[in-house]
């Protein structure tokens, strides 16, 4: 059984010797392991120096496309190494490798698709407390979001069966952790989580400037993506309170017309119509878009099989 280990890189040529030196040299259950670089667009030197440590191979981007379409391209690469597991880590060296066969132990046994490594966000001592609280709310959400029960959303260090990888699509050019999460969960995939370790960080973060718009653009991808995936759910949620609410207002008039003989009210009339008119309408895009998920669901078949082809 091959395990490939990809690390995107962006700008990280201090690092990267350290996360690779970390790495084990033999894992149960695995006949062989290869690393893959995917170099970001550096301008460090990122991608000499990976050919410096010998991994198996180093791909290139031509220019820094943003570490969600960095790991995509990494999975693309693995595939066709022909990797049966896939272990996706960061270039920072916030991930133990020493970590890395309990990690993967699900993988090989074969009853784990997707393993998320728990960094235990409560407790780790490398978090501040408004990243502790902002990670546990936020994979609360997930978890709802995404019919699982992973602790750590947001953690990139993840292994990846064959099958799970090459269903894999992401569409963001931000991050890739919550919309594979949320992609793997409603697309019945057996997801598990192992608690891992981090060292110390070496960096901020340079995913995102501010803690406001990290919240924004993962909220943003949440919808998103489980509208996708749950597309009548989440237009029905939406439809329900316009007719309802225009429904009553509809009654309200009738009503006063009735029984008070009241010419009145045009106003909440109007507003009814628009209500219902709105919720309709949600409810129809919401068929709409389930019916289109058919297509999404073969289309995503047929790239998987290309891919395992």
């Amino acid at each position: 059984m091959k395990l490939v280990v990809q690390i995107p890189c962006l700008n990280e040529a201090e690092t990267l010797p350290l996360t690779v030196a970390a790495l084990p040299a033999t894992i149960p259950g695995i006949t062989e392991i290869a690393v893959l670089v995917i170099d970001d667009g550096s301008d460090d030197g990122t991608a000499a120096v990976a050919e410096g440590l010998g991994v198996a191979r180093v791909l290139r981007l031509p220019r820094t496309v943003g570490l969600a379409r960095a790991f995509a391209a990494g999975l693309e690469a693995a595939l066709a190494m022909g990797a049966d597991v896939i272990v996706n880590t960061d270039g920072d060296n916030q991930y133990r490798g020493a970590d890395l066969p309990a990690l993967v132990a699900p993988v090989v046994d074969g009853w784990a698709d997707v393993v998320v490594g728990d960094r235990r966000v409560g407790s780790n001592a490398h978090f501040s407390l408004a990243k502790r609280l902002l990670q546990r709310l936020g994979s609360q959400v997930v978890r709802w979001a995404s019919g699982t029960e992973v602790p750590d959303a947001a953690s990139g260090f993840r292994a990846f069966s064959r099958a799970a990888a090459g269903r894999i699509v992401v569409f963001s050019d931000f991050s890739y952790t919550i919309e594979t999460l949320i992609q793997a969960g409603r697309s019945g995939m057996t997801v598990a989580s192992v608690p891992v370790g981090t060292n110390p960080p070496t960096r901020p973060s340079r995913l995102f400037r501010s803690t406001p718009e990290y919240v924004l653009r993962q909220a943003a991808i949440i919808l998103r993506v489980y509208a996708r995936y749950r597309p009548l759910a989440t237009f029905l949620t939406a439809a329900v309170p316009c007719l309802a609410l225009g429904g009553a207002l509809g009654l309200r008039f009738v009503w006063y017309h009735l029984t008070l003989d009241d010419a009145g009210h045009t106003q909440s009339l109007i507003l009814a119509a628009v209500l219902v008119i709105a919720g309709l309408l949600l409810a129809s895009a919401g068929l709409l878009a389930d019916l289109l998920g058919t297509n999404r669901r073969l289309l995503e078949e047929i790239l998987y099989r290309q891919r395992d082809s």
